[in-house]
């Protein structure tokens, strides 16, 4: 049972979940290749939404996407770093080793944007529209990011009995050398004592918050493209519209997950902030282009 994960309440039972796949002895994570799948139909997204508004060159997203890969994944890597920095400076050999996890999406959104000004710069292109246009391929990114999270046992809540609640065996944690992080958040001593046929284990159960975040995001790329789209007033308000609505989403998720990155020692969630800043960023935005357009 040491690889199931289950959702009880949804009576949904997942018996054998690997976290990637052995071809002639290289193992191959799942995570990566979810990440690598985010970008390719993120860009898909974002060809045919420039195709569609008929703004710029298509063939420019490509450009920008072979641009952007490698800051995108040092951002977020080096963001995550950073903010674990009690950890990696004393292992400081496995800051390269991003096949299990460790990438941070904000150090990849800011990495992105920083590509995304030059890179519009040197095409003298409008970055405000090329983003308007790039965001539909971000949030396809993010929706399909958050179930590497997911084949990794990471980005999870804290412990609950809710309808969506999952349960992921302690012994997977004990296998891979992560036990002190359920320890530490009690989520052991809580953990639920789960009878299937001749088997027994102990699970933890807890809130699915890599889910719930890629649900929302996929509300909110649905609502760009079906809704927002069509009434786009001026360039960047699709930018600021996702501003808002992941700010959102993310600081309301983020506050239920055991694994946040902290601003030293102050408790305080660095991803929180973000998402405030976010939304008001992009709340600041609307209002201040808006009025500009009744004057």
């Amino acid at each position: 049972m040491e690889h199931q994960i289950r959702f009880p309440h949804l009576g949904i039972v997942l018996k054998n979940v690997g976290d990637g796949i052995n071809i002639g002895g290289f193992e191959i994570k799942y995570y990566g290749m979810i990440i690598a799948t985010g970008f390719l139909l993120g860009l898909i997204v974002s060809y045919y939404a420039a195709k569609h508004e008929n703004k710029f060159d298509p063939e420019l997203v490509f450009d920008y996407l072979i641009t952007m890969i490698i800051p995108a994944i040092v951002g977020a890597r080096l963001y995550y770093v950073i903010f674990s920095w009690d950890y990696y400076k004393n292992h400081l050999s496995e800051i390269i080793q991003i096949r299990n996890g460790g990438l941070a999406i904000y150090g990849g959104v800011i990495a992105g944007a920083i590509t995304l000004y030059i890179f519009c710069k040197k095409k003298h292109l409008s970055m405000l529209q090329f983003g308007d246009v790039a965001v539909k391929g971000l949030l396809v990114g993010q929706i399909l990011g958050r179930w590497g999270n997911f084949f990794n046992r990471e980005a999870f809540g804290s412990y609950t009995n809710s309808l969506f609640a999952m349960q992921i065996p302690t012994n997977f944690f004990v296998e891979h050398g992560r036990i002190d992080e359920i320890v530490s958040n009690g989520l052991y001593d809580k953990a639920t004592y789960v009878v299937s046929g001749n088997e027994a284990a102990t699970f933890i159960q807890v809130h699915p918050t890599f889910l719930y975040e890629s649900m929302w995001n996929l509300v909110l790329l649905l609502l760009i493209i079906f809704f927002f789209t069509k009434r786009k007033k001026f360039d960047g308000e699709l930018i600021a519209i996702y501003c808002i609505g992941y700010g959102i989403g993310r600081f309301l998720i983020e506050g239920l997950r055991t694994d946040s990155l902290m601003i030293g020692s102050t408790g305080i969630r660095v991803s929180q902030i973000l998402a405030l800043i976010l939304a008001v960023f992009g709340t600041a935005f609307i209002i201040y282009k808006r009025k500009k357009i009744t004057k």
